[in-house]
């Protein structure tokens, strides 16, 4: 009878123990290593309000988008793709719209991976 309810105490500390691990896990908002860190970089590096990343489907392959947000009227978004290579960006001073030639309207919006 004692190993039993030893048993089930074992067990509940191992329950709390998991539970209490996944509650502070490191935040995942991509498939991609390399974004997620680029996510929690950039979260704090934009601006207070208005600030996001998007994920588009673009020349046949996943890219990110970080918008800087409300804070000043010329700032470009970067456009990364999966292993962080920069593509370019958009807006910006010179108001572009498109990556290596291409127009970014074409882009497919597959998500919001973080906004403030």
């Amino acid at each position: 009878m004692v190993r039993f309810i030893y048993k089930q105490k074992l067990l509940l500390i191992g329950m709390v123990f998991m539970v209490f691990i996944m509650a502070f896990q490191c935040q995942k908002y991509s498939h991609s290593p390399c974004i997620n860190q680029k996510i929690i970089q950039f979260k704090t590096e934009c601006c207070n309000s208005g600030a996001n990343v998007r994920e588009y489907w673009f020349q046949s392959e996943s890219v990110f988008v970080f918008n800087p947000g409300n804070c000043g009227g010329d700032l470009p978004s970067y456009v990364l793709n999966e292993t962080c290579d920069t593509l370019g960006f958009l807006g910006g001073i010179t108001g572009n719209q498109s990556i290596n030639g291409i127009s970014f309207g074409l882009a497919e919006e597959k998500g919001v991976l973080w906004e403030n």
